[in-house]
């Protein structure tokens, strides 16, 4: 298989400096790419002058993580894709066994390794955690995190299954299916895009495996801080916008109300907290939705599978029964 790893940069040199040396030496069976997204700072020189293998793209601007991937990998011939955060540590191996697993499933398609928190290295990382799944109404939850409720590691996940979404800080999938999907919605810019991809895949059949024998570490928010309004704005209004494209049609119109009365209420929450920004970044979010409504309802597949969650609502789950563990969700012990 020929393997691309690439990492989306923008102004990133810091990261750089302390995450490409672990991308260079744990890769030997990959090429290396850089996608720079028109950035300002030193991050080429830097690369040109301490890591000459690693091959660079150049973006004409900085397109964001969705746009931004689906340009540079246009110049990328590989059998696989690695995108890979600028923020990630990876281990000795880390390869190994996601190789492993395409060679022997043709079906599946889209893979995330166990990400676990760089600056807690004993517990499981936000983003992506040990895999990712979705409740009837979309909010996004994963094996390992649960809103913002992370476990820590004890093996509780050491498996390789099935799971709904990979994380976009380390995904890996095949080029073949990329393109036939057309690559992540460039409306999006960034966040979620990934659970869009793979809930597309989903719907086409694919599988979408975690394997927790492949082990990466993410410091998580090193581009856009937790506590910022725009990851707000982009979380609430992409949230919509992968809604549309891809809840079964006879049941999209209620959900989509529900949705929209449930972030009314994380709106008023931020208002009682005081987060002003925080609430008109969700009012952005909706008036930004509806200007994409139309485009967005164009992007439909002909297909969309009816069963695509595993609970109902984990957001009455986690704030009214007070379940904050995954295994919790099935009686799992």
């Amino acid at each position: 298989m020929k393997v691309a790893v690439v990492i989306l940069n923008w102004n990133g040199i810091l990261l750089l400096e302390k995450f490409l040396p672990s991308v260079v030496k744990y890769s030997p069976e990959a090429t290396i790419y850089v996608a720079d997204n028109a950035s300002t700072d030193d991050s080429i020189s830097y690369i040109k002058a301490f890591f000459p293998l690693v091959k660079i793209v150049k973006n004409e601007s900085n397109l964001g993580f969705a746009s931004g991937y689906n340009e540079a990998l246009k110049h990328i011939d590989a059998t696989l894709f690695a995108l890979v955060n600028s923020d990630i540590e990876v281990t000795e191996n880390w390869l190994q066994p996601i190789l492993k697993t395409f060679r022997k499933e043709p079906e599946t398609a889209i893979i995330q390794p166990k990400i676990l928190d760089f600056k807690r290295k004993e517990y499981f990382e936000y983003a992506g955690a040990a895999g990712g799944f979705i409740d009837k109404f979309g909010y996004p939850y994963c094996r390992g995190r649960i809103f913002d409720t992370v476990e820590k590691d004890c093996g509780q996940y050491d498996d390789n299954r099935e799971i709904f979404w990979a994380s976009g800080a380390c995904f890996f999938i095949r080029s073949s299916v990329y393109k036939e999907l057309n690559g992540f919605d460039g409306d999006f810019f960034a966040h979620q895009e990934e659970i869009d991809l793979c809930w597309r895949a989903f719907n086409k059949g694919y599988k979408i495996k975690y394997n927790y024998e492949s082990v990466v570490y993410h410091v998580g928010g090193a581009t856009l801080q937790q506590g910022n309004s725009k990851k707000t704005f982009l979380n609430f209004r992409n949230s919509l916008l992968m809604l549309t494209k891809n809840i079964p049609k006879n049941q999209l119109f209620w959900i989509l109300l529900i949705r929209m009365v449930l972030d009314g209420i994380a709106g008023l929450q931020f208002i009682f907290k005081g987060k002003f920004k925080h609430f008109f970044a969700i009012l952005k979010a909706h008036g930004s939705f509806y200007s994409l409504f139309s485009s967005q309802c164009k992007k439909r597949a002909k297909f969309q599978k009816q069963k695509y969650h595993t609970t109902k609502s984990i957001v009455y789950i986690y704030f009214i029964r007070n379940i904050v563990v995954f295994n919790d969700l099935f009686g799992i012990k």
